[in-house]
């Protein structure tokens, strides 16, 4: 059982893969710490679009070991803290 600063060392380690990996992935000018935690994925945050939520799928996969199922509840995709909270549940244990 992971203790409180565990938990909070993991997750920023989660957030910053997530960042670093849609960086590269789909080509964002942007830096990781010019995205901040709560950044809507789409509309006015990132401005994604269905092409890179594609993307966001196949990372999730090959980053994380996590298959989204049709059944997964879509919210995950409002934020990159949302994205990083969905990636906490659902990861492998020997992923990352």
């Amino acid at each position: 059982m992971n203790t409180i600063k565990e938990d909070i060392i993991e997750r920023k380690a989660v957030l910053q893969r997530i960042k670093i990996e849609i960086i590269q992935r789909l080509n964002i000018p942007k830096t990781e710490s010019q995205i901040d935690d709560d950044t809507a994925l789409f509309g006015n945050g990132l401005k994604l679009d269905s092409v890179d939520a594609t993307e966001i799928l196949v990372l999730l996969d090959k980053v994380f070991g996590i298959q989204v199922s049709e059944g997964d509840d879509p919210s995950y995709m409002r934020s990159i803290n949302n994205l990083a909270t969905f990636v906490l549940k659902n990861k492998k244990p020997d992923s990352e």
